[in-house]
């Protein structure tokens, strides 16, 4: 006789090794905001102490107490911990009076806009560089064992949801009668039971996730207030509020709702089945919402509009999934599942990969961008990776659907997939002789009856026929259910379709925290720009203010011309090729395309006609426009402007 133990063992076998794998293999996770300018600048050499640090982001990110330090050369920590917000993506945080010269450290450890660490340091000098004894501390934000354990947490609470919605749906849309099955029951318990379990721990663990990655840290709850007060706190707060009333509805589904599916009292089922039915959507969708609010949906280009489509897409795997999953135990559990059972999940299965392919196909548009960056970037090859395994899983869950075609067809009426034996006819007798036995897989013994008229009232003899006839049902049971081929066949593919679940449910954990392949590429373009940069800039640009001596031209080199350090020289000539003064000649550097600037550059007058500054910042490579605005008198000014290309 068959048995399902192994399957189910080699089910949680592929499960570990599956999550093994990719946890144990992911990297810390990507940061997904970039620091693309400070003043002072990386590397820049200051004459004049600074009164503030200020460091902008290609987005907005989150910033607690202490979360930029400014080191002297000494190691001793200048500035005053007070980070502010100067406008846009810019962030400032306060220095001390009366600095030293010398190299200082600029430390930063932040959060970007979809919930992932973000960290580095940079150095600049006063006066001129030093040598610096300033030491980071170890930086572990997102890796280590507390970032392991924190993805580990993550596949946890999607997997939770997923059989905790999947496995209510099941049986309010396809299979009423099984909220009295208790594997059922354990499936959507265990979901509710595994998602808030992984909440609390992601709860406690994101304050170290997030700054100093240590073990010990988990349980500082001086940092779980302060986890508290951000996004990802309260989405993960407010999902534990929706778990409690999860839990109501898990009590109302097996109480009142298997009570009234028990009497067969239509009109009350019909009516509590609905009100179930918006109730627990309302709650599956304020569930999917905590992770649409605080991930990759929250920030981006169409904000708006890819926050619904993450919940549209995230309910739609659980109803797919998580019916899935309740179905195979239905299959290898239950004593019998109706045909038209199947086949309603069948169309719900349906419903649900149409609504993936759809918000799947508008995510991968949001997140990639282009062909280029869905094959050379890790989030798009991660994004095929489970694209194919959706494939596959369609595939299976076609040879499913011929196998629910067919029990269907052979079904008889009362229609069910298969049919149990009556025990009518294997009539036992009311006790046993002491120390008979039945084995679970025997087929034929029966309790052995005492002679006619004996009467044996021994507890433990009632309570060894009693386990006899439970083992006797048990082994009928099963062999009712391995007996019809039909049965068989789906729970087969049933199980294949859980396996490769199992698979797609961890690749998609780790996409999640995988930086988008749109930020990827423009990082990787911004990259390759520097690298094809040839030489100096230079730039011939003509002026004329309408004042006396007021026409002229401004000569603007730019060594090297890359990302980083530049020097900057500045010639202003008369239209007869002379060098002359002018009152005032400053510089704006802005990238529109990534929000950067104006980056203002007043440089240094060194010789008649000719200004010069040092250390001059390029935050990434792109397309600047470079403003030049000359000053003739205390009135006549103009402002010039052409494009270039700088790495």
């Amino acid at each position: 006789m068959k048995t399902i133990a192994p399957r189910f063992r080699h089910l949680v076998l592929l499960f570990l090794a599956v999550t093994g794998a990719l946890l144990a293999g992911a990297a810390p996770a990507s940061a997904h905001a970039a620091l693309t300018g400070s003043d002072p600048g990386q590397g820049a050499v200051v004459q004049q102490a600074p009164k503030q640090v200020s460091l902008t982001f290609s987005e907005e990110v989150a910033m607690s107490s202490g979360a930029v330090r400014v080191l002297d050369p000494s190691g001793k920590r200048v500035d005053n911990g007070k980070v502010g917000r100067l406008k846009g993506t810019t962030y400032t945080v306060g220095l001390h009076a009366g600095l030293p010269d010398g190299t200082f450290t600029v430390a930063y450890q932040v959060v970007s806009a979809d919930s992932h660490p973000v960290s580095g340091a940079y150095t600049f000098s006063i006066g001129a560089p030093s040598k610096t004894s300033a030491v980071i501390a170890d930086q572990n934000a997102g890796g280590g064992v507390v970032g392991t354990l924190y993805g580990a947490g993550r596949y946890v609470s999607y997997a939770g949801f997923v059989l905790l919605v999947g496995g209510a749906a099941f049986l309010l849309a396809c299979w009423p009668r099984g909220a009295g099955i208790k594997p059922v029951q354990r499936v959507v318990v265990g979901g509710w039971t595994a998602l808030t379990a992984a909440t609390l721990a992601l709860l406690l663990m994101r304050g170290s996730y997030t700054g100093s990655g240590k073990v010990a840290d988990i349980f500082d709850m001086a940092l779980l207030g302060q986890v508290l007060q951000t996004k990802t706190g309260a989405a993960l707060t407010s999902r534990l509020l929706l778990l409690a009333a999860a839990a109501l509805f898990i009590a109302v589904l097996f109480g009142a709702y298997l009570k009234r599916a028990e009497d067969g009292d239509e009109k009350e089922l019909k009516d509590l089945t609905f009100g179930l039915a918006v109730g627990g959507t309302v709650v599956a969708a304020g569930l999917g919402a905590t992770w649409a609010m605080a991930e990759h949906a929250s920030t981006g280009i169409q904000a708006g509009l890819a926050m619904p489509v993450d919940v549209a897409h995230l309910l739609a795997v659980a109803a797919w999934l998580g019916g899935l999953t309740t179905l195979l135990v239905a299959l290898y559990r239950a004593p019998s599942i109706e045909a038209s059972a199947v086949r309603r999940f069948s169309r719900v299965a349906f419903c649900s990969v149409v609504v993936l392919a759809a918000t799947g196909l508008y995510q991968s548009w949001r997140q990639v961008g282009s062909w280029s960056a869905l094959t050379g970037t890790t989030y798009g090859q991660l994004l095929l990776v489970k694209v194919g395994l959706v494939a596959v899983l369609v595939g299976i869950a076609g040879i499913s659907r011929r196998w629910t075609g067919r029990i269907t067809a052979s079904a008889a009426a009362p229609e069910t997939v298969v049919e149990q034996r009556t025990a009518s006819s294997d009539t036992v007798s009311s006790e046993v002789s002491e120390g008979s036995e039945v084995s679970e897989g025997s087929e034929e013994k029966e309790p052995v009856a005492v002679a006619a008229g004996g009467k044996n009232d021994d507890p433990r003899r009632a309570a060894q026929l009693a386990r006899q006839r439970a083992a006797m049902t048990t082994a009928r049971e099963k062999r009712a259910r391995d007996a019809d081929p039909h049965r068989f066949g789906l729970r087969r593919s049933v199980l294949a379709e859980a396996g490769v679940a199992v698979v797609l449910l961890a690749v998609t954990t780790v996409l999640t925290s995988t930086e988008p392949g749109r930020t990827e590429e423009e990082a990787t373009s911004a990259t390759s720009a520097a690298q094809t940069q040839a030489g100096p800039l230079s730039l011939k640009v003509p002026f004329d203010t309408g004042g006396q001596d007021g026409k002229g031209t401004v000569l603007l080199d730019i060594d090297p011309a890359r990302t980083g350090d530049n020097t900057m020289h500045l010639y202003v000539q008369r239209p007869n090729g002379k060098g002359f003064d002018v009152p005032e000649v400053k510089v704006a550097l802005t990238l529109k395309a990534k929000n950067i600037g104006p980056l203002a550059v007043t440089p240094d007058h060194i010789a008649t006609g000719h200004w010069s500054a040092s250390g001059v910042q390029i935050p990434v490579a792109g397309d600047w426009k470079i403003e030049v605005t000359v000053r003739t008198s205390d009135i006549d000014q103009i402002t010039v402007s052409k494009n270039a290309k700088i790495g």
